[in-house]
């Protein structure tokens, strides 16, 4: 009796290995690998992004640089414009004042 006792155990321990193998088997290539396949996937996908960013952030510094030499640009004409309108009035200031004297 103990002869058939020890190989009902061994027929079961064999099962038992098998039923490990066949759920290890499916997590790895059922489970494993298409997770491991989908996540190079979002990695390659988010060094995209990422160049992307730069690439936009590069625009943004030139706009940002544009805008600048803009302002730059204006403040100076504004200046030049205020400055000339100060000559006219004293250029019509010295013509009022000779056109007195007549």
């Amino acid at each position: 009796m103990a002869e058939r006792s020890g190989a009902k155990l061994s027929w079961m321990l064999v099962v038992a290995s098998l039923l490990f193998l066949v759920l290890l088997l499916y997590v790895m290539f059922v489970g494993y690998l298409p997770a491991k396949q989908r996540m190079a996937g979002l990695e390659r996908e988010l060094r995209q992004l990422y160049r992307h960013e730069a690439e936009l952030q590069l625009k943004l510094q030139a706009q940002e640089q544009g805008q600048t030499q803009r302002e730059r640009q204006l403040a100076t004409l504004a200046a030049e414009r205020a400055a000339l309108a100060k000559r006219v009035e004293a250029l019509e200031r010295e013509l009022a004042a000779a056109r007195g004297r007549r």
